[in-house]
C-alpha cells in the first residue's frame, strides 16, 4: 500500500474532477456515506420551481422537525447554478457541515423529508422540491432557492419588527 500526502493548496488547485474524486475517497474513508452512488429521482418525477407560499407550506409540514427546518433553510443559501435549464447545486458535505447532522443519511433523510411536505403541500406526488446526482450534490430550481431566502428575510423582519414592539411597550413615557 502506498500513501499520498497533499496540501489544501495542491487540493484546491487540482482539477475538478480530482477534487471531486478525493472529496468521495473521503467521504467514504469516513463513513459518513455509502459508497453507492446517490439514487436518481424517478422518471416522472420533476423538480418544479417552488414559491414563497410553497415554501411556507412546506416550513409548516415539517415545523417540528428541526434538522428538516436546518435543511430547509440551508438551501436558501447562495448555491451554484450549473445546466439548461438551470439547477441549484449544493454539496451534500456542505449541507452537513452547515446543519451539524451526524451524516449524509441524515441530510438525505431530511431532503426526502421536503420532497414529501412538497408533494403533500402541491398533492402532486409527481412534483420534486429537489433531486440529487452522482456527485452527491442536491439539485434545486433556482426560484426554489430564491423563495427560501425570502421566505426566511420575510420572517426575520417579523421577528425584529416584533421585538421592537416589545421593546418599545416596555419603555415608559417620559413625565
Amino acid at each position: 500500500m502506498t500513501g499520498v500526502t497533499l496540501t489544501a493548496e495542491q487540493i484546491r488547485n487540482a482539477p475538478p474532477p480530482v477534487r471531486q474524486w478525493i472529496e468521495q475517497e473521503v467521504i467514504g474513508a469516513l463513513g459518513l456515506a455509502p459508497r453507492t452512488q446517490a439514487a436518481a429521482p424517478p422518471q416522472a418525477a420533476h423538480l418544479v420551481a417552488c414559491s414563497v407560499e410553497d415554501m411556507a407550506d412546506v416550513l409548516e409540514h415539517i415545523r417540528g422537525v428541526f434538522p428538516a427546518v436546518n435543511v430547509l433553510f440551508e438551501l436558501g443559501r447562495p448555491g451554484i447554478s450549473l445546466g439548461q435549464p438551470p439547477v441549484m447545486t449544493f454539496r451534500l458535505m456542505d449541507i452537513l457541515h452547515h446543519t451539524r447532522l451526524q451524516d449524509i443519511g441524515q441530510v438525505m433523510t431530511c431532503l426526502e423529508m421536503l420532497n414529501q411536505a412538497l408533494t403533500e403541500a402541491r398533492k402532486d406526488p409527481s412534483v420534486r422540491f429537489c433531486g440529487f446526482d452522482s456527485e452527491r450534490h442536491c439539485l434545486i430550481a433556482p426560484q426554489t432557492q430564491v423563495s427560501i431566502a425570502t421566505l426566511w428575510q420575510t420572517m426575520m423582519e417579523r421577528q425584529q419588527a416584533a421585538q421592537a414592539r416589545e421593546t418599545g411597550s416596555q419603555v415608559a413615557p417620559a413625565a
